[in-house]
């Protein structure tokens, strides 16, 4: 495969990864961060999936691997910064405590490099169904997860056919119009919110939708997820806010280099590095 080398930032926001669940794409995680460095990282919320947990116990060696390479970075002197969401929400009990250099924050406000001041929230205080319906925020998750599960074997013989990564699911949303109407609300919302404290933007994750644009005078920024689109938001030193769609461009480099080998592609995996002491890094947590 094509290296593509180490990129540096300023600050990673990563959400949504459901480790626990088969659908949860931690190589292609483990792949982004082998290849990234930076001096902040975001966990936007739902990055262990404690409701799938309960109901049955998967935990490959993967899994174990991105949460051991988490904590390396916190070692390393990388700020780290949890944010519960739903999926987590039992971490939410031990905000503004550090765990191997993890701090665990309700929320944060961070600034960036241009002077921007940003509300950091996993978002699903704004989603009504979690909030007032949680047994149908249950069954929507349950019938989330079975098309997850489509959408892997859907993958996996793209994979053998040389074909880079496709999301299923991703695509149904986008054709759904009860979720385009659901989205909507919830980035109004969320905007709206982020006007209340009187910062510049906004960045959440929660409905697996990647996204930055302008809503009036605030920026609505999604980082997206880790089990249909595998993308991030990284700030370039700078302060310029960008989303990598990284099974896109890992998938385009393993194809090119799979044709011209007349094989399929695969992906790396991370090797351990050695592990320093972190710095502390602001943020709020809100009751």
């Amino acid at each position: 495969m094509t290296d593509l080398g180490i990129r540096r930032y300023r600050t990673v926001f990563v959400s949504d990864v459901h480790l626990g669940t088969r659908g949860c794409q931690a190589e292609m995680l483990l792949d982004f961060i082998r290849h990234m460095e930076c001096d902040t990282l975001y966990l936007v919320g739902d990055i262990v999936d404690g409701w799938k947990m309960k109901s049955g116990w998967y935990w490959p060696q993967s899994h174990n691997d991105v949460v051991q390479k988490i904590l390396r970075l916190a070692r390393k002197g990388v700020n780290v910064v949890y944010i519960p969401g739903n999926h987590d929400d039992r971490i939410r009990d031990f905000c503004g405590i550090h765990f191997g250099g993890v701090v665990v924050a309700r929320d944060a406000i961070h600034e960036g490099a241009d002077g921007r001041r940003f509300l950091v929230t996993h978002g699903d205080e704004f989603d009504g169904v979690v909030q007032h319906a949680k047994w149908l925020a249950f069954l929507g998750d349950y019938s989330y997860r079975a098309l997850l599960s489509a959408n892997t074997l859907f993958n996996r013989v793209r994979r053998r056919l040389g074909f880079g990564y496709w999301s299923l699911s991703a695509y149904l949303k986008t054709k759904v119009k009860n979720a385009l109407h659901f989205i909507e609300n919830f980035e109004g919302a969320v905007a709206e919110e982020a006007r209340r404290r009187g910062v510049d933007g906004v960045i959440c994750g929660h409905i697996h939708k990647a996204e930055m644009r302008q809503i009036e005078d605030i920026l609505y920024i999604n980082d997206g997820d880790w089990v249909e689109s595998c993308t991030a938001l990284v700030e370039h030193m700078d302060g310029r806010m960008e989303i990598l769609e990284w099974a896109k461009l890992r998938s385009w480099s393993a194809v090119r280099e799979a044709h011209s080998a007349g094989e399929a592609p695969e992906l790396p995996l991370l090797s351990p590095e050695p592990v320093a002491q972190p710095t502390p890094v602001a943020a709020t947590a809100a009751a």
